[in-house]
């Protein structure tokens, strides 16, 4: 019985150890979310955020769009390396480093009309949801998003 015992707790802990990186990965901003039009309320897109050496970056793997639109759009507003890339794969968050709750310090683009912004945001709501703001010289000249988290 003891032995039973024993190997029931090992199974555990090895258990544990094999989750613990994917409950991680749900704490923080890292993973996917689906960016909601602040405007419409409508989901826009679904925006992998990855965290390398610190800092967050996050790629447009999806966009939701009307049948009778283009499906693959490009950023003809967007200037530099994107101008006329297609938004779909597009890096749209960039630089932003944890600072206390919040993550600061990085930029965001829209690829609605290609404009670069400084950008900040907070997970809330259990990490299920995350508050995005994207802005032009202080955070309270700006524009806010709520995205959902997918996975």
């Amino acid at each position: 019985m003891k032995k039973l015992t024993s190997i029931s707790a090992l199974l555990a802990v090895l258990l544990s150890i094999s989750i613990s990186p994917l409950v991680a990965a749900q704490e923080g901003p890292t993973g996917l979310w689906k960016s909601i039009d602040d405007k419409t309320g409508k989901p826009k897109s679904l925006i992998r955020i990855t965290e390398v050496g610190g800092e967050l970056t996050g790629k447009i793997e999806k966009l939701f769009r009307d049948p009778d639109t283009d499906q693959n759009p490009k950023c003809d507003k967007c200037e530099g390396t994107n101008k006329a890339q297609p938004i779909l794969g597009m890096t749209i968050l960039t630089g932003l480093k944890k600072d206390g709750d919040e993550y600061n310090g990085g930029k965001i683009l829209d690829p609605e009309n290609g404009k670069l912004y400084s950008s900040k945001l907070s997970v809330t709501d259990n990490n299920k949801k995350l508050n995005v703001r994207g802005y032009i010289g202080m955070a309270f000249i700006g524009r806010s998003q709520v995205w959902i988290r997918e996975q």
